[in-house]
């Protein structure tokens, strides 16, 4: 049997309050207490899929309008490629 990796994050007070406000956009209701490795496979596959998104975009926005969805993580800058600021 193959094993899993294991991870552990630390937690520091930044991140456990980008957690925390990212639980309440994931629960289903104000009762909802997501676990934290679904609030981050939902972040993961957000950031994913807004990338597609913008690759998809830049063929039929101008940069102008593009520009308005970029974020601090993740940006289209000059209609030629996507950029992730984590790194």
């Amino acid at each position: 049997m193959g094993s899993t990796p294991r991870t552990t994050l630390r937690m520091t007070d930044d991140r456990q309050r980008l957690i925390d406000k990212a639980k309440g956009i994931v629960a289903a209701d104000a009762h909802d207490d997501p676990p934290t490795s679904d609030v981050i496979d939902a972040a993961l596959t957000h950031l994913i899929e807004s990338q597609e998104n913008l690759d998809d975009a830049r063929e039929q926005l101008d940069p102008e309008t593009i520009k308005m969805f970029n974020t601090s993580v993740l940006s289209l800058r000059y209609r030629t490629s996507v950029e992730s600021r984590w790194r």
